[in-house]
């Protein structure tokens, strides 16, 4: 029997990239006997709509097309159910399908995963009701989201490089108060993270090292550090070796409260609100396909 899957995608994810995603790989399900029904939201809260009505039809697997926001926007509707998620990359970030190692460039290798694949559990993290794959974050990062979602121009990746430009100039160290596993912990850093997976802001890896499937999260503090140095450290983030730093410290935990006035939580590249934040790792909470 074919397998049918449900296709939501964003279609101004990418600057138009999620339509040619989409384009280029249904072909190539249809030419492996798949049953497709495409999907398009006008906005955030239509494709959430489809994708709970689509989920709750039980199809074999919900696939999106878009970015880190389109996969966030999945996970809600499939987490807790037994209906996979597959990801179609069409973003900016695309941090969750680097995770999971699904090609970031070519749509129709990405569609061949997905006829090669098969549903595996992973773990979410959870703040109230709303579900994050990889990342909160909720220091000097979530400021600079923070600023670049209030800037019209430029779009991409280098408003995000303006924005953080234009935030190092005046950024301070922040208080934090900290509770890891019921323990409270005081202290000034430049950003607190909190991964279930590894990477933020396109393969920045502020939590290195953290894994999808041991039911923990990874807290990483950058301590007080000076402005020439955060530059000259930045670069480090790409391949993990951060975590050699002095002012790097990372505690593994399975709940954590995050405290600080002024600033609000990114998580997935998603606004989830102003701290306080209490963050839990759900174990195999979702499946995946992949």
């Amino acid at each position: 029997m074919p397998r049918h899957a449900v296709v939501l995608t964003n279609p101004t994810a990418g600057k138009g990239r999620g339509a040619r995603v989409r384009d280029a790989a249904l072909p190539r399900l249809h030419g492996a006997g798949w049953r497709t029904t495409s999907l398009s939201g006008r906005d955030a809260d239509e494709a959430g709509d489809l994708a709970r009505t689509a989920v709750g039809q039980e199809p074999d697997l919900l696939v999106v097309c878009g970015g880190d926001g389109m996969v966030n926007l999945g996970l809600q509707a499939v987490a807790g159910t037994p209906v996979p998620l597959g990801i179609l990359p069409a973003g900016t970030g695309n941090d969750f399908a680097r995770v999971l190692d699904i090609p970031l460039r070519d749509a129709v290798a990405a569609a061949g995963r997905l006829i090669r694949g098969a549903p595996r559990a992973v773990d979410l993290a959870r703040i109230g009701d709303r579900y994050f794959g990889n990342v909160l974050a909720a220091g000097f990062d979530a400021v600079v989201n923070e600023r670049a979602n209030r800037m019209s121009w430029p779009r991409g990746r280098m408003r995000y490089n303006l924005a953080t430009l234009a935030e190092l100039r005046v950024f301070e160290p922040l208080h934090y108060v900290l509770e890891l596993d019921g323990v409270q912990r005081r202290v000034d850093a430049m950003l607190v993270a909190v991964g279930n997976g590894p990477s933020f802001g396109g393969g920045l890896r502020i939590t290195h090292g953290a894994d999808l499937h041991d039911g923990l999260l990874d807290v990483v503090l950058i301590k007080p550090m000076g402005k020439m140095e955060l530059v000259r450290t930045f670069p480090k983030l790409y391949d993990g070796s951060h975590v050699t730093h002095p002012q790097y410290e990372r505690h593994r935990v399975r709940t954590v409260t995050v405290a600080c006035a002024g600033i609000v939580g990114y998580a997935d590249g998603e606004r989830f609100g102003p701290l306080p934040l209490t963050v839990e790792s759900v174990p195999g909470a979702a499946q995946v396909w992949a």
